[in-house]
């Protein structure tokens, strides 16, 4: 028997003014899946993730949280009952140590004598699952990128989430880095029954991790089913090489059906690019 969603997003629609850049978007995630959210640049996904995790309310729809409905909640209540969230731009406390980073995470919660030890302890067990031990006593703002998006990760994994929003976490990642950042995920969403949403330009890793995959084009969900069903989908292929690729050839024209990018985008793939590599980027300034 399938399990009940954790987070059920329907009819989302949000306006920047005159620009509507979400339609009627629906969207469930259960719990223990991982599920990926992908498009061209300017689809809405960082607008999804905004209202998702309370940054943003929308002009229609609702958002239900394990049957509760959390559309007009808070951040900090969403924060408090499970939900968390990583940015495309890292969000770490510069000038504190990774360490206390995943500490002050825990802050909330208060607690008596002895709090201070078990927040440290459970620092300390997240640290180590993602590869980070060494670097516990390291300032956050001195981190590569990569090792900066994967303390970031482990920040939102100090206080156990029940609803996992990642918004681009293996950008600037290396090979390997990008492999433990997908065990410390399948473990998270197998082992402690998370529920995962990702948002990943680097679409064969976002393929490869995910049991289903969403796309959004402009702002209305597009298709939505298996990896193998979606990068087979003629109408998600045009969507990232142009309006004149829906061919099995993996070529295109490089324009496609969407606004051109503008400032803190990345020029979408080119004549001959393989859909089945990182071809899709969103930047900061993605709605």
């Amino acid at each position: 028997m399938t399990a009940p969603a954790l987070l059920d997003a329907t009819g989302i629609g949000v306006r920047f003014g005159g620009v509507r850049a979400l339609h009627d978007v629906d969207l469930t995630v259960r719990p223990g899946e991982i599920c990926g959210l992908i498009g061209p640049n300017g689809a809405g996904k960082t607008t999804l993730f905004d209202v998702l995790s309370g940054i943003r309310r929308p002009n229609s729809g609702r958002i239900l949280l394990d049957g509760t409905d959390i559309t007009r909640r808070s951040p900090v209540w969403r924060a408090r009952h499970g939900v968390r969230r990583t940015f495309q731009r890292q969000q770490l406390f510069g000038r504190l140590t990774v360490e206390d980073n995943l500490v002050v995470a825990q802050e909330w919660r208060r607690g008596g004598r002895g709090a201070t030890a078990a927040r440290r302890a459970r620092a300390a067990e997240v640290l180590d699952a993602c590869g980070l031990e060494a670097l516990a006593g390291a300032y956050a703002g001195a981190l590569p990128v990569g090792l900066a998006r994967m303390a970031e990760l482990a920040r939102a994994l100090a206080d156990p989430p029940r609803l996992l929003l990642l918004d681009e976490p293996a950008s600037g990642m290396s090979e390997g880095e990008r492999g433990r950042l997908a065990a410390v995920v399948r473990h998270l969403a197998e082992e402690e029954g998370c529920a995962v949403l990702l948002v990943e330009h680097h679409v064969s890793f976002v393929m490869e991790l995910c049991a289903r995959v969403v796309v959004l084009d402009l702002g209305r969900v597009l298709a939505e089913g298996p990896g193998h069903e979606v990068r087979a989908d003629p109408r998600v292929r045009a969507a990232y090489l142009g309006a004149g690729a829906g061919t099995s050839t993996g070529t295109g024209t490089g324009s496609g059906p969407g606004p051109a990018p503008g400032p803190g985008h990345e020029p979408g793939p080119g004549p001959g690019r393989d859909f089945s590599g990182p071809a899709e980027c969103d930047r900061a300034g993605d709605r």
